[in-house]
């Protein structure tokens, strides 16, 4: 069996700040051509992560590999980086802000030019072209931003905090432009509080809580963690078909919540119809990444995460 190929690989990576762990024996590794999600509040040591895995910042203790080159900076002309602070020239148009943004990856710029036009046609901000970056919304320039990071067509792009300041409709874009980029065979990681954009777009995960790795593996694999929840609602209140429900079932008058037993549903559906209980409604419901991100990271975690959490790594 092939070993899997790896675009991006973590070992025991430590960072300290002024006597403050930031960063304490991170491990990762991402399957290139993969989309791959770094989950954690603000302070929890993801944009220290992804920064010492792309050279920016050396890691005090630990090794990291990125596209095969343990010397990131080697391989700088291949990655496209957004940062979690956004920032363009003001005076710049859209088209010579991409342009410029791709030369700083050694694309030349008649080419990054060419590049440019075409990726604002396609994202429809063709009437934006020649415009001032100071002119244009929050949510075009950073799809400007973005559009820069991708345009000297890097193997491996690393988004921090993407989804951050844009509304729905840009979301969804971007949400589009990372499984494009993704089925060109393009590798993605970015890092997010909000659970759901991992949820919907990657294959694999990892949580980062307190500077430590809490999981890393497939989305899947977080879910499976948790047994699936039945949500049960009878006609009648009682019965001998209680016995068959699971002790720690959840009660509210008609309506009972527990967890799906090891042995399935069948005898439980057995009991009701044979005792008639009377089935209203009866779903099992799948744990969403939520509820793994919950069990694996905890309350207080999953609560910072609503919020973003606090300013920091």
């Amino acid at each position: 069996m092939n070993a899997t190929v790896l675009a991006a690989e973590a070992n025991d990576l430590v960072k300290t700040f002024d006597g403050k762990t930031a960063v304490d024996g991170a491990s990762l590794s991402v399957p290139a051509g993969a989309i791959y999600g770094f989950l954690g509040p603000n302070g929890a040591g993801k944009t220290t992560t992804l920064r010492m895995m792309l050279g920016i910042i050396d890691p005090d203790e630990g090794r990291r590999t990125l596209l095969g080159n343990p010397h990131p900076l080697k391989v700088a002309h291949d990655v496209g980086y957004l940062p979690e602070e956004r920032g363009l020239y003001p005076a710049m148009t859209a088209r010579e802000a991409i342009a410029f943004m791709g030369a700083l990856r050694g694309l030349p710029l008649p080419t990054g030019r060419e590049r440019a036009t075409q990726l604002l046609e396609g994202h429809g901000l063709a009437d934006w072209t020649h415009q001032p970056i100071r002119s244009l919304s929050k949510g075009m320039a950073q799809t400007v931003q973005l559009l820069g990071t991708i345009v000297h067509r890097p193997r491996l792009v690393v988004l921090d905090e993407p989804f951050s300041g844009l509304d729905a409709i840009n979301q969804g874009k971007l949400e589009e432009l990372i499984r494009r980029l993704a089925s060109e065979g393009t590798t993605v990681i970015f890092s997010t509080h909000v659970i759901a954009h991992a949820e919907r777009l990657c294959e694999k995960v990892a949580i980062i809580a307190h500077g430590r790795i809490a999981f890393e593996g497939g989305v899947d694999e977080a879910r499976n963690r948790l047994r699936p929840i039945v949500h049960l609602r009878t006609r009648e209140p009682d019965g001998p078909w209680r016995a068959d429900l699971p002790a720690a079932a959840h009660r509210s008058g008609c309506e009972f919540r527990f967890e799906l037993p090891d042995s399935g549903p069948e005898r439980m559906l057995r009991s009701l119809i044979d005792h008639g209980a009377g089935i209203d409604t009866l779903s099992i419901e799948r744990p969403g990444l939520h509820d793994a991100f919950v069990a694996i990271a905890g309350e207080a975690v999953a609560a910072q995460m609503k919020t973003g959490g606090a300013p920091g790594q």
